[in-house]
């Protein structure tokens, strides 16, 4: 799958660059050729010598190397791969990458390439979690950089929590699908994300606390897995994604037709937090108080349930139907009444109780309920679950 392709492998300096050595074998296997670089910190723990071993090729260490930059040779290297991954990406390499920052060889391709970017990140739990990082995250998401992992478990310190790089194996995986080989390759997935603002007056509308954040990294997970992402959003309070179609909706109606329109599919998730109601009577202008005390008069009626309405399609029914259960009390009695109901093929349920901090944060604790019964997932960043959830609808499409 991977014949032919050029990978330059940018390792960074962390415990994890020892699974580096791996990831060159492995993509070498599957006959892809490796240019390798070494960032200064790398070198503390793997050898020039084994790189170049293992990858066949020259390990490349310096910006200025009279020889290597003689013909510009940073500028080469940035441009005849196919693809540039960072493993492990440090939280000072993602750093550099979000500042645009450009003062060693590593950061230097990575601002010269014209190639897509694929990282897996590898730091101490606290690391990952800080502020400083996860904005530096959504920044390079933001700038389409690609993400696998990073994975949950033990550090080499000691702690346990998100921060752990992913398996070469993963990595690999995470490649193909970037090249345009992953799992969901040729097929057509529909997600909905975000709020609807459905209108009082020209300056005021009902909605909810939906960030889009979790239908945002959805659509980015399944992308990263090869499938054509035709992302229905409502007004987000999170950029949408690359590399997908994206439909800005403001209504539940809007939101109902953009979805009819963008059938057949081969699976449609329905991520957003549509409104149940909208306002009849809303006004032309705005509403203004008249003194008197009183307040308007609204009348509401029932949105469209578009997620039911793709669920009960006798034809053009897409094959795997996915929702999306926010829930305050009785949270799985509810969610699989919910799939009952409305006749899709899984839900997926959650806590949205204030004390959370799930709706509009960055982190989620789902219940993945199914024909086979409700699997409960830990609480975990938004784009983990969104990973998770992205590989079961595609093992459930094969």
């Amino acid at each position: 799958m991977l014949s032919g392709k050029r990978i330059l492998l940018i390792i960074g300096g962390g415990i994890a660059a020892y699974k580096s050595l791996d990831l060159i074998r492995r993509l070498r296997e599957r006959g892809a050729a490796v240019t390798p670089v070494l960032t200064k910190a790398a070198e503390e723990f793997v050898t020039p010598l084994s790189t170049a071993a293992l990858a066949g090729e020259k390990c490349y260490r310096h910006l200025f190397d009279l020889t290597d930059e003689a013909e510009m040779g940073h500028i080469e290297l940035s441009r005849a791969a196919d693809l540039v991954v960072v493993a492990p990406a440090t939280a000072d390499l993602m750093a550099k990458m979000a500042g645009g920052h450009a003062g060693d060889l590593a950061s230097t391709l990575l601002m010269a390439t014209d190639k897509k970017v694929l990282i897996a990140p590898a730091m101490n739990v606290r690391m990952w979690l800080h502020r400083a990082t996860q904005r530096n995250i959504a920044t390079l998401r933001a700038d389409d950089i690609r993400f696998v992992g990073p994975n949950e478990g033990d550090m080499a310190c000691g702690e346990y929590g998100p921060g752990r790089m992913a398996e070469p194996l993963e990595i690999v995986a995470g490649i193909e699908a970037v090249l345009g080989d992953g799992p969901l390759k040729g097929r057509h997935v529909i997600v909905t994300s975000g709020p609807t603002h459905e209108p009082i007056d020209p300056v005021r509308y009902i909605a909810n606390r939906s960030s889009g954040a979790q239908g945002t990294a959805l659509a980015r997970a399944l992308r990263d897995l090869g499938a054509r992402v035709t992302f229905v959003t409502g007004p987000a309070a999170v950029p949408p994604p690359g590399g997908v179609e994206v439909v800005a909706v403001q209504t539940a109606v809007e939101m109902r037709d953009a979805v009819t329109a963008a059938l057949p599919a081969d699976a449609a998730v329905f991520a957003a937090a549509v409104a149940d109601w909208h306002v009849v009577n809303a006004s032309g202008s705005k509403m203004k108080k008249d003194g008197s005390g009183k307040s308007p008069e609204l009348d509401f009626a029932e949105n469209p349930d578009i997620l039911a309405t793709v669920a009960s399609m006798k034809k053009g029914r897409p094959k795997l139907v996915v929702g999306f259960a926010a829930e305050t009390d009785d949270v799985q009695a509810h969610a699989e009444a919910k799939r009952a109901r409305k006749k899709c093929d899984w839900i997926v349920a959650n806590d949205v109780t204030p004390a959370t901090g799930i709706m509009g944060g960055t982190e989620n604790a789902v219940t993945l309920i199914t024909g086979n019964g409700a699997e409960e997932w830990p609480r975990l960043p938004k784009d983990e679950v969104a990973r998770r959830l992205a590989v079961r609808i595609a093992e459930s499409l094969v």
